[in-house]
C-alpha cells in the first residue's frame, strides 16, 4: 500500500481535516459529522498526534446552539459578521435574493469542514483578539444555514453587511455604526 495512491486520497483528506479540527479544539461530535470517523478513531488520532495535550484542549459536552452570544454585543456581532462574510468567500455559504444563507456544499462533509476551517483560520488572522471559538463558528454556520435563525442584512448608513437575528427588530444599523453613534 502506498499512501500516495489516488484511492487513498479521500481517506487522507478526512484524516488531515480531523487533525485541523482537533487543533482548533473542535468537539468530537463536530469532527465526526465532517469526517465520518468514529468517536474512537478521533480519540486515537488525538492521543497519537497530540501527546503533550497541553497545547490542544479537548472541549466536552454539546456544541453551543444559542444565538444570543453571537449577536448580544456589538463586538461579538461584528466578529460573527466577519465570519459570515468569510463563509461566503470560502464557498461554504451562498446567499439567496433575500440575503438568507444557503448551503453551498452538501452538509456535513469534508468540503464543508475544510471551508469552515479556512474561514476560521482567516478570522484568526484578521482579528487580533478573537472571542469566538471554532465551535461558535460551527454554531454560526448552523444558525445561518440550517436553523435560519440568523441572516445577513445591509446597514443603511455604511452599506456593509452584518449578521442579524432573523426574529428580532432590525434598526438597519451594523454593530460598527452602532458603536460610532454611542462613542
Amino acid at each position: 500500500m502506498r499512501a500516495t495512491d489516488n484511492r487513498y486520497a479521500g481517506e487522507r483528506e478526512r484524516f488531515e481535516l480531523a487533525i485541523r479540527m482537533i487543533e482548533h479544539e473542535a468537539r468530537t461530535g463536530t469532527i465526526r459529522l465532517c469526517t465520518g470517523f468514529t468517536e474512537d478513531r478521533i480519540r486515537n488520532i488525538y492521543a497519537s498526534y497530540f501527546p503533550g495535550r497541553e497545547a490542544v484542549r479537548r472541549r466536552r459536552g454539546k456544541t453551543p446552539s444559542q444565538i444570543a452570544p453571537l449577536v448580544g454585543s456589538a463586538r461579538r456581532q461584528g466578529e460573527a459578521s466577519l465570519l459570515a462574510g468569510l463563509f461566503v468567500q470560502t464557498g461554504v455559504v451562498r446567499l439567496d435574493p433575500d440575503t438568507r444563507a444557503l448551503p453551498a456544499v452538501a452538509e456535513p462533509c469534508v468540503t464543508l469542514g475544510i471551508g469552515l476551517c479556512d474561514a476560521f483560520e482567516a478570522y484568526l488572522i484578521l482579528h487580533p483578539e478573537p472571542q469566538l471559538t471554532f465551535e461558535w463558528t460551527w454554531n454560526l454556520y448552523r444558525c445561518l444555514v440550517s436553523r435560519r435563525e440568523l441572516r445577513l442584512v445591509w446597514c443603511a448608513l455604511c452599506e456593509g453587511s452584518y449578521v442579524q437575528d432573523a426574529y428580532a427588530l432590525d434598526y438597519e444599523r451594523c454593530p460598527f455604526c452602532e458603536l460610532k453613534d454611542h462613542a
